[in-house]
């Protein structure tokens, strides 16, 4: 009886000894809804975020804007790689790498020909980012403030122009 005892114990005790502080399959799965972007220029942005580990994250960008003469077109998606430098985990300071294909029009007023004309355009960019989460106790619901910088990479016409991202999004993980 004192060798079936002492063999649970054992296999308890070296269990527990290769767990994590922190569990990798909970929450690994986040949706958040860009409510800063909505609330300044009427954009409506999804994002999708998936933890590898505590400290890094891949996710995506959807968006859809009404105007497609605004400074990032009227619809873009994009994928994005994370790195959280923060004490909790999956939350605090980071910095992160995306790609963003968009699309939409540019008003270019040419008064030497017979007038103003719209160019449709559709470009990628490249950039960087960076920003802080906060974290529920939870790890439930989520607070973001990011934004980044990025630089188009064609067509030609475009490969001098710069885009930007901002938000304050709310999430919720699962």
């Amino acid at each position: 009886m004192n060798k079936i005892i002492f063999s649970i114990a054992v296999l308890f005790i070296s269990a527990s000894s290769f767990a994590q502080a922190y569990h990798d399959n909970e929450n690994s799965h986040e949706v958040k809804l860009n409510i800063g972007q909505f609330l300044v220029t009427t954009t409506i942005e999804f994002g999708y975020e998936y933890y590898i580990n505590e400290d890094t994250s891949i996710g995506g960008t959807l968006y859809f804007d009404g105007k497609s003469t605004d400074y990032n077109g009227n619809f873009g998606i994009g994928p994005n790689l994370r790195a959280y430098f923060g004490y909790g985990p999956k939350s605090g300071l980071f910095a992160e790498v995306f790609g963003l294909y968009y699309t939409g029009d540019d008003d270019d007023e040419d008064t030497e020909n017979l007038g103003g004309r719209n160019y449709d355009y559709s470009t990628v960019a490249l950039g960087l980012g960076g920003g802080y989460k906060w974290a529920t106790r939870s790890q439930k619901f989520t607070i973001e403030l990011n934004g980044g910088l990025g630089r188009n990479i064609n067509p030609e016409d475009f490969q001098n122009d710069f885009m930007f991202k901002a938000g304050l999004s709310l999430g919720y993980r699962f």
